[in-house]
């Protein structure tokens, strides 16, 4: 069984930044991927990123360098780095991760992009 937690969402000004955390638990370790998704209003679940162990990661092509993803593997947490924040980027951040064919995923933290 796997436990994620997401937090560190909220309000933001265009062009600020913001940094998320994943804490994870249970029974998962640094050859899991854990994956950032992202979901707008009114809009599908969109894959942001993935690290695999503490340094390997991969991230959608609108990502454009904004975006950092980072794992603390002591801490067990997951991280989101967003710089450069647009409206666009405004919704639901959510991470997850497979483990032996099951989707685990945290229930996710709200990030706001506004003046």
């Amino acid at each position: 069984q796997v436990h994620l937690v997401e937090s560190g969402g909220g309000l933001v000004q265009p062009g600020g930044s913001l940094r998320l955390s994943c804490a994870a638990s249970g029974n998962l370790d640094s050859s899991n991927p854990l994956v950032w998704y992202r979901q707008a209003p009114g809009s599908q679940r969109e894959w942001v990123g993935s690290i695999i162990g503490s340094s390997l990661t991969y991230y959608a092509d609108f990502v454009k360098g904004r975006f950092t993803i980072s794992r603390d593997l002591a801490k067990n947490t997951l991280y989101l780095e967003i710089h450069f924040l647009k409206p666009e980027d405004t919704g639901v951040y959510y991470c997850s991760t497979n483990i032996n064919s099951r989707d685990y995923w945290g229930q996710g933290t709200q990030v706001t992009v506004s003046s």
